[in-house]
């Protein structure tokens, strides 16, 4: 379907002219209209998905698992928006405010970027939860979705456009892409003057490619090479536990650990437990010389390429270590600054790996599952940032948002 760019952001742009004058308590009225609407229609948005399952033969399990919907994943959508409802409005906030010199009042405060730009793989809740974020920071949106989910996100957006119009506001406030190829995805990464900024969330193949080819600002998000350092010092039951439910609990997410070091004081005495709870769930164990030897045939050689590897699916590479520097120098060379645990009962040891650690998230006797939106109170999240500028971490309302300075005078004028 051929698709008009300039028109499409064109559009976004008048929207998100009109969404920044509405008003906290208005959006959040139309917000929970939205949630009503996805309950009520979820038939509608079930059958769409349909379509779009029938046509996934071929692809890996994980995948398939995202694009999923059902009646419970749909609640908890729309659970999601009355969520995002509640929280704080952080338009207008004024964060900074002082008299210089010549006696002028600046201030500081929160203003929306504008219009975003979401580009994402096969995860229909993506469609929604950055709908409902980007509108209550009173951002216009343009969605591109992956062809996989082009039926479910075609739906989805459809409820929520009729939800705009029917409470007064412009449908182009949230818009989709309906041509899904990469042809048109370059050009949309190209929409300078429209675009404040561009978001992708997906796999790191994906992330590159927008980084590469992009010509408005974009936040990196997403990849997830995370790592958990068992420590000489640490518990045995604790760090089982922690490991299982980093890789197991929903192993095709972002923050889903990849990626197991042991300190060789216990490799021997914790790998074969902490494998053999691992084995449960059919997680295949990849491993280096030092691990496969204790391990004893219930793992295979991990290659170099291993190590830089987010799998998103039942697979942990394990290596053994001489001590928690050791663990460092391979994570920062390794990972994707997303999220890293360690598990130790030596506070010394902790605060070294917290402070040397260049990660978005580095936790402490904790599963790196909880780098998350909803579990760090901020409500749906749009995407976990990865870089350094403007947001990192999970990124929720304020991270929609920019600063402005106004200045109040009374007819200063600069020597």
């Amino acid at each position: 379907m051929k698709i008009d760019l300039e028109k499409i952001g064109s559009q976004a742009k008048n929207a998100a002219y009109e969404l920044s004058l509405v008003s906290a308590e208005d959006k959040n009225k139309v917000l929970l209209a939205m949630a009503d609407a996805l309950r009520s229609n979820s038939s509608e948005i079930l059958a769409a998905n349909q379509r779009d399952l029938s046509g996934a033969t071929g692809l890996i399990k994980s995948f398939v698992d995202r694009l999923t919907l059902d009646e419970e994943r749909i609640e908890k959508i729309a659970q999601g928006l009355g969520q995002v409802a509640q929280l704080s409005d952080p338009l207008g906030n004024v964060t900074n405010g002082w008299i210089n010199h010549a006696g002028l009042q600046i201030t500081q405060k929160r203003v929306p970027l504008g219009v975003v730009g979401i580009i994402y793989e096969a995860r229909p809740n993506v469609t929604v939860d950055a709908a409902a974020l980007c509108f209550k920071s009173g951002n216009a949106v343009i969605l591109r979705g992956g062809k996989e989910a082009f039926n479910t996100n075609l739906k989805l957006v459809e409820v929520l456009q009729a939800t705009l119009k029917e409470n007064g506001y412009s449908e182009n406030t949230i818009q989709v892409l309906t041509d899904t190829s990469h042809e048109v995805a370059n050009k949309f990464m190209q929409l300078t003057g429209y675009l404040d900024v561009l978001i992708p969330r997906g796999g790191a193949k994906l992330i590159q490619t927008v980084v590469q080819n992009a010509k408005v600002p974009v936040i990196e998000t997403g990849v997830g090479n995370c790592h958990i350092y068992v420590d000489k010092t640490a518990d045995f039951e604790m760090a089982k536990k922690i490991i299982v439910n980093a890789k197991c609990q929903r192993p095709a997410v972002c923050n889903a650990a990849e990626k197991l070091l042991i300190h060789e004081d216990v490799a021997s005495e914790y790998l074969p437990g902490i494998v053999a709870e691992l084995k449960k769930y059919n997680v295949e164990i990849r491993a280096d010389q030092a691990a496969l030897d204790i391990l004893q045939g219930s793992a295979i050689p991990a290659t170099e390429e291993d190590w830089d590897t987010e799998y998103n699916d039942y697979i942990l590479g394990v290596k053994v270590v001489s001590s928690v520097d050791e663990a460092i120098k391979h994570i920062n060379q390794h990972g994707t600054k997303h999220s890293e645990a360690i598990v130790t009962n030596d506070y010394k040891k902790s605060q070294q790996f917290l402070d040397q650690i260049d990660a978005a998230a580095v936790y402490v006797n904790a599963s790196t599952r909880f780098t998350d939106g909803f579990e760090y109170g901020f409500g749906a999240e749009i995407g976990i940032s990865t870089q350094k500028l403007h947001a990192r971490g999970p990124m929720g309302l304020e991270a929609l948002t920019t600063t402005k300075y106004v200045v109040r005078g009374n007819g200063q004028i600069r020597e």
